[in-house]
Formats: C-alpha cells, sequence, structure tokens
C-alpha cells in the first residue's frame, strides 16, 4: 500500500445488510406482538460492529482494505459505514437508542486480524459485536429502551442473552471504544455521553 499510515487508536466499522435484515424484521415483529415494551417500537436495526485498534491508514484507504476483505463484510450484500472520530454524526435519529450485545467468552477476530498483518504488515485488534438500533414512536425513554434488551422470561426482554452476552445502552452519542471499553458494569454507559 502506498498510502502514508498515521496511527489511529480506534476505528469503529458498521456493517448492514442492504436488504431488510430477517433477524430485525422478526425482533420487530415479536416486540410489537408480545412485549409491552415494544408496542411503541417504531423501527429495529441490526448491525455488526467492528472495532479496530491499532495501526491504521487515515480515511478512504482504511475504507478501501475493509472493502477489500470478506473478514469484515461483503460489499454485494452488506454497507460498511466507517467510524474514526468520536463526534462523527451518527447514522440514525437523534431520539435512537443503541444496545450493544457482545459474546462474554470474547468477540476478538483472530482471522481478521492475520488478514490485516498480511495486507498491511500491521498489527491491530479486531473485536465485534452487535449492535441494535431502537426508534420508538413518541420517544422511548431509557427504561423502555433498557426493558427489550436482557431477556429475563416470556414477556420481558428480547436482545440479549445474559447467560452468554453483555450489554451496553447508550443514545446516539457511541462511544469510540464501545466494545473494548473497560467498565464494571456494561449498563453504566451514560446517553449522550461518548466515553
Amino acid at each position: 500500500m502506498s498510502a502514508r499510515r498515521v496511527t489511529l487508536r480506534l476505528a469503529q466499522a458498521w456493517v448492514e445488510l442492504i436488504a431488510d435484515d430477517p433477524a430485525a424484521v422478526s425482533a420487530l415483529a415479536v416486540a410489537r406482538a408480545r412485549l409491552s415494551a415494544g408496542r411503541t417500537l417504531a423501527t429495529l436495526r441490526r448491525l455488526r460492529l467492528f472495532e479496530l485498534r491499532g495501526a491504521l491508514p487515515q480515511g478512504q484507504p482504511l475504507a478501501d482494505l475493509l472493502h477489500r476483505s470478506t473478514q469484515f463484510y461483503n460489499p454485494h450484500k452488506e454497507r460498511c459505514h466507517v467510524r474514526t472520530r468520536a463526534r462523527e454524526a451518527s447514522m440514525w435519529s437523534d431520539d435512537a437508542w443503541v444496545v450493544l450485545v457482545k459474546d462474554r467468552d470474547g468477540c476478538r477476530r483472530a482471522a481478521a486480524e492475520r488478514w490485516w498483518r498480511h495486507e498491511t504488515g500491521d498489527a491491530v485488534e479486531v473485536h465485534e459485536a452487535v449492535a441494535w438500533v431502537l426508534s420508538f414512536e413518541p420517544a422511548g425513554t431509557r427504561e423502555v429502551a433498557e426493558e427489550l434488551v436482557v431477556l429475563r422470561d416470556r414477556r420481558h426482554g428480547l436482545l440479549c442473552n445474559p447467560h452468554a452476552q453483555a450489554w451496553a445502552l447508550s443514545g446516539t452519542d457511541v462511544p469510540l471504544a464501545w466494545i473494548t471499553a473497560e467498565r464494571g458494569d456494561a449498563r453504566s454507559i451514560v446517553p449522550g455521553r461518548t466515553s
């Protein structure tokens, strides 16, 4: 790669299906039909979130690397938005809630890290999780959003299995280091704050 390299601490790649996502469509239908907190749920989107930490190129060369690798997404059926600054404009409405759900046993992607080293010669850490974007009509509160997150029984929760997964909730100001954030309680992230 001929582009000049700049070391960045972190970048995010938000990956979403171009067509309707069957998991999101199904979850929206279940939430509306069976969960009291889901009655005002207007939209529900599911994205895969990758965080890359290490020596990364700036701007378009970073996007080009992600575009070339099937380790991150398939450009024929998915779109990818790259985020490198915490203050970048969000990809959803200002009243949306974003839920991060990650596996407790690890979210590190060794194959993607090996591919990156092969392509660039640089070592990076790659972590992956799922992000759900919830929009309510009328606008929902944090409590309503939380009610839809953790599966407790048939009438409460939907997006996170607490036995195998951890979660965090944010408003539209999603932290740049979210998957890898070191916090005692993942739910302590306050909407509107970036870290």
